[in-house]
């Protein structure tokens, strides 16, 4: 069984709620562009624009990871911390009093996964020992 169907099943349902999200907001407030001043509805198109920015890269690294028939653990590892980092930095930003500590430990455990990830394919290039 392949484990990144089940990380970008879950993902994409995040960013459908986090679209919804800005839908609502953008329909409250009758905005179709911009966010009119209004600090909620910047939050939730930051959320939802960070998000769209991070996960794809985050997920295709992940793919050639296990493409590479590594360990489910370490895919896991890395995956894991891409979902729990991307939940909680939307949950910080998403708070018009901003929760800090979950916006920057989210940033970390997403970053540190594309690096992670990043740098055992890099490893796997320079060892000859991609498949």
């Amino acid at each position: 069984m392949h484990v990144i169907p089940l990380y970008a099943a879950v993902l994409a349902l995040i960013y459908v709620g986090l679209s919804f999200r800005t839908i609502a907001l953008r329909r409250k407030q009758r905005l179709s562009l911009g966010d009119g001043g209004d600090k909620a509805l910047n939050r939730a198109i930051r959320v939802h624009g960070n998000f769209a920015e991070y996960v794809p890269i985050g997920l295709i690294l992940l793919f050639l990871l296990e493409s590479q028939a590594y360990s489910r653990v370490l895919v896991h590892i890395f995956a894991s911390m891409l979902l729990a980092g991307r939940i909680l930095h939307a949950y910080g930003v998403s708070q018009l009093k901003e929760k800090l500590i979950f916006r920057t430990t989210g940033m970390l455990l997403t970053l540190f996964s594309i690096i992670f990830t990043s740098l055992v394919l890099l490893y796997t290039v320079y060892e000859g020992t991609a498949l």
